[in-house]
């Protein structure tokens, strides 16, 4: 028996040792320096707030009747220093009822004018309620932020009218209120538990008629803000969120992560680096930064196709971890992140440090135009 765990002994051994003479650890990039000329991401979506001078009579119109005072007052609601607190705001009838009024009549105009006042206010609310992880109302608002010129680029609504169901409505306000009564002075992060490829496929596929598209792409770093890729156990995690808009104003929405399952305290780390898999519902995981996008169906299936082929697939620290299945399906959906990739303990791979550092360093793009334009962005850092 003794001769059984002496091999298991001196591994632990040495890899305290190890652990103990390399903290605290930071990441060491091994890619080649990033293009120093990249707008800084702050900078880089204040021209989704510029107003669009293409804009026809007719918009002019519209924005007129947009505004109203039901609007302003809305605007003038939610500033900036109210929104700080807005998730816990929320909780109160009274001013999420108001709240919802006015993004139905905002939402709901598809000719609204993307001028700075609508547009900032609309991707504000996007940040709320991707806070609250309410994550299909938050690109819902976040749709109406994107000048029409950048909407039809993508290839997500299939028909020029099918954005007007995306517009918030009535089926959103139980939503809204369940979950911002549940987050309402809850800071904790639930433990995440096993589910499956066929539940994640049941789920999205609710046999309904889609209209849209969307994927986000969440980092929760070890530290939020630091390239330090693990602190004692924790290395951070990644993960993804499918929704699917439905032709009568519903949607499906799946948060889900690749995992580790292990065999001994040992399997996935640097000693002992591979493990077998197992997906998790990440729905109320924490995270630090998120990008999101609108998709096309062809690009829905493919990240499908992703799940399915990672469906029990060996895990392995350095070379199939979570981040890189976050990474292969973000880059499905048409996102590149630069700078992904860092160096630990006899290993080195990509990993939630490094790669949420990159994306708060606006190391970011829609493949689509080379651009970080037409993708949300948010993160729950204090800068």
């Amino acid at each position: 028996m003794i001769n059984y765990y002496r091999p298991l002994l001196f591994k632990i051994f040495l890899f305290t040792g190890m652990v103990y003479s390399a903290l605290p650890v930071k990441a060491q990039l091994i890619n080649k320096p990033y293009p120093s000329n990249f707008i800084a991401a702050n900078n880089s979506f204040k021209s989704v707030f510029k107003p669009d001078t293409s804009t026809t009579s007719k918009d002019s119109t519209t924005s007129s009747n947009l505004s109203s005072p039901s609007i302003t007052n809305a605007v003038k609601l939610y500033d900036d220093e109210s929104l700080i607190n807005a998730e816990e705001s929320l909780s109160k009838p009274k001013e999420r009822k108001q709240l919802m009024g006015y993004l139905k009549q905002i939402t709901g105009d598809e000719d609204v004018n993307y001028n700075q006042s609508h547009t900032k206010f609309l991707y504000k609310l996007a940040t709320v309620f991707a806070k609250l992880r309410l994550y299909p109302l938050a690109m819902k608002c976040y749709l109406k932020t994107i000048t029409p010129k950048a909407k039809y680029l993508t290839d997500t609504l299939q028909q020029a009218n099918n954005s007007g169901y995306l517009a918030i409505n009535t089926k959103d306000d139980s939503l809204l209120e369940k979950q911002a009564l549940l987050f309402a002075g809850r800071n904790s992060n639930k433990n995440s538990k096993p589910t499956t490829y066929n539940q994640i496929t049941n789920t999205l596929d609710d046999g309904k008629k889609a209209v849209a598209y969307a994927m986000l792409f969440h980092v929760k770093q070890p530290i939020p803000g630091k390239r330090t890729i693990f602190v004692l156990g924790n290395t951070g995690h990644t993960f993804i969120t499918l929704i699917k808009y439905n032709v009568d104003s519903t949607y499906s929405s799946f948060s889900f992560g690749f995992y580790p399952k292990k065999r001994n305290p040992l399997s996935a780390t640097p000693i002992e680096p591979t493990a077998s898999s197992v997906f998790k519902d990440d729905t109320d995981h924490q995270w630090d930064e998120v990008l999101g996008k609108f998709i096309s169906k062809r690009r829905f299936d493919k990240i499908m196709l992703l799940v399915k082929q990672y469906d029990h697939l060996e895990y392995h620290l350095s070379n199939n971890n979570c981040t890189d299945f976050g990474l292969k399906a973000v880059e499905l959906a048409g996102i590149n992140i630069d700078g992904t990739i860092g160096k630990w303990p006899l290993g080195h791979g990509n990993n939630p440090a490094i790669t949420g550092q990159s994306i708060l360093e606006g190391k970011f793009t829609d493949t689509d135009t080379g651009k970080a334009e037409g993708l949300f962005y948010n993160t729950t850092i204090d800068k």
